[in-house]
C-alpha cells in the first residue's frame, strides 16, 4: 500500500524509501531493458539538472521494499531475455541504501542483475560497500574532472566521486563513465584529456558516455518556482559529441 509522508512519519529506511517515480521499459539506464526507479532525493546541486522535482529528500511516494519488487517481477520475463536488469538512480539513489541492500539482495535471489546510476559523491561508509557488492554495474556521472570547476557546477568539488571511481576499480566493479557534455563548461579540450587520463587509471570501465547537455528540463525548474541557472546556454550539437568522443580516444 502506498503511504505519504504524513501517515508514515517513521520511515524503516531498511525497507521503505521515497520513490519519484518508476520506468518498465528503460533502455538507456545499462544494458538491455531496464526497470529504472527513480530514488527520490539529492544532495547536489546541478544546474543543468533535468530532474529538478527530485532534490527534496522529504517528498515522492514512500514504497516497501515488498511493493517495488513486486512491480519488478511483473517485468521479469522481460528484463532477463534482453540481457538487462533493474537501475536505480535519483535524484541520488546512494542517499538510501538501506533500501537499496534489501532490495537488491531480493533481486540477487530472483537473478536478476542490478545497476546504479550514481554521482558517486557520498563516503564509502561500510554500508556503501555491502551495496557496492551487491550491485552488478554502475553508472558513474563524472560531473566534472576539474575539483573547482565541479564545486562550481554542482556544489561540491570531486574528490569523493573519483574515490568512489577507484574503489569500484580495485574491487572489480564493472562502470560505465558518464559525462554530460555541456558548452562552455564541461567541453575543453584540456579537461577532456584529463577525464581520459584518469579513466585510462580505472581498471573496469567497460564505456564512456558522452551525454549531451540538453535544455528540456528548464520548464521543471520555471515551474517549480526556480530559475533556470544555465538558460541561455546552447545545447550540445551531434558535432560537440563526435569532437569530445575524438578526444577522449572513443571513436
Amino acid at each position: 500500500m502506498e503511504q505519504t509522508q504524513s501517515n508514515l512519519p517513521n520511515l524503516d529506511r531498511n525497507t521503505m524509501a521515497r520513490i519519484h517515480s518508476f520506468e518498465s521499459f528503460g533502455t538507456v539506464d545499462g544494458p538491455g531493458i531496464r526497470f529504472v526507479l527513480f530514488m527520490q532525493g539529492c544532495h547536489l546541486r546541478c544546474k543543468y539538472c533535468h530532474n529538478r522535482d527530485t532534490w527534496d529528500c522529504n517528498s515522492g511516494t514512500i514504497y516497501t521494499v515488498e511493493e517495488v519488487l513486486s512491480k519488478i517481477l511483473r517485468y521479469k520475463n522481460y528484463i532477463l531475455p534482453s540481457g538487462g536488469g533493474v537501475t536505480a538512480t535519483g535524484g541520488e539513489p546512494l542517499l538510501q541504501f538501506p533500501f537499496l541492500i534489501t532490495l537488491f539482495k531480493k533481486l540477487k535471489q530472483e537473478g536478476i542483475p542490478t545497476a546504479i546510476d550514481t554521482s558517486g559523491m557520498v563516503d564509502i561508509t561500510d554500508g556503501i560497500q555491502e551495496l557496492i557488492s551487491l550491485t552488478d554495474l554502475f553508472l558513474l556521472d563524472i560531473k566534472h574532472i576539474d575539483s573547482k570547476k565541479s564545486k562550481e557546477l554542482v556544489g561540491f568539488s570531486n574528490e569523493k566521486e573519483l574515490a568512489f571511481a577507484k574503489y569500484l576499480s580495485d574491487h572489480q566493479k564493472k562502470m560505465w563513465i558518464r559525462q554530460v557534455l555541456i558548452p562552455g563548461y564541461t567541453d575543453s579540450e584540456e579537461d577532456l584529456l584529463r577525464l581520459k587520463e584518469f579513466v585510462s587509471t580505472l581498471e573496469t570501465v567497460e564505456k564512456i558516455e558522452i551525454l549531451p547537455y540538453h535544455s528540456m528540463g528548464e520548464f521543471k525548474w520555471k515551474n517549480l518556482g526556480y530559475t533556470y541557472e544555465l538558460e541561455g546556454v546552447p545545447d550540445a550539437t551531434t558535432e560537440d559529441v563526435v569532437r569530445a568522443k575524438k578526444i577522449l580516444g572513443i571513436v
